[in-house]
């Protein structure tokens, strides 16, 4: 599944382009994300995730496959496995950094988010770009970045989970209502129906 946003560049360019390279700058600011290990290139991570009542840990790893300075252009490859065995994610993020922040994510997922559909994983990955942006702006220029490595390095402690549902918020009740007045619908048929067979 191909994803594309983009936002304003919230700083100078070159400012918002090495931060987003560095993995302990930005990680603060992913949803449910914990940085666990960096190294080079690569790094390691976990992301917890929340659809209604069911709670899921993906552990997995990123490295940048490619870097480009002068266009400000990079890739990173990550994937990551539900610690139940519930799923599977994994993603190719090609961003270009300009006036704008240009982001195409070509995603792969198994499991329970997957039965989420298209649609809705649009929506939530959009609003979570949007939170993403705005906590970006928020740092970018008013934190030392040695402060923030030292306080996020190798955190152990997750962030509370993104919850999916809530992120997508009405569009996903106008999906759930119709198919919960079919379900109630049927279970007040079959309880009426004992009662007469009563």
């Amino acid at each position: 599944m191909k994803l594309t946003h983009s936002f304003v560049t919230p700083a100078p360019a070159e400012e918002v382009w090495e931060a987003l390279l560095d993995p302990e700058r930005v990680a603060p600011c992913l949803p449910g994300a914990t940085l666990t290990s960096v190294d080079g290139k690569t790094f390691g991570g976990e992301v917890k995730v929340k659809i209604g009542p069911v709670q899921l840990l993906y552990r997995g790893s990123g490295e940048f496959v490619e870097i480009d300075p002068v266009l400000r252009r990079a890739v990173l490859k990550a994937a990551g496995k539900d610690t139940r065995g519930n799923g599977t994610a994994s993603a190719l993020v090609t961003f270009q950094v300009g006036d704008t922040v240009e982001v195409e994510t070509n995603l792969s997922v198994t499991g329970r988010p997957a039965q989420l559909g298209r649609g809705l994983i649009a929506e939530v990955s959009g609003k979570l770009v949007a939170q993403f942006a705005e906590c970006l702006a928020s740092t970018l220029g008013s934190v030392d970045p040695d402060e923030v490595a030292q306080q996020q390095h190798l955190r152990v402690v997750p962030d509370e989970p993104i919850d999916l549902i809530d992120t997508a918020g009405v569009p996903v009740l106008k999906r759930v209502l119709p198919i919960a007045a079919v379900v109630l619908a049927v279970v007040l048929f079959v309880v009426l129906r004992r009662r007469r067979q009563r």
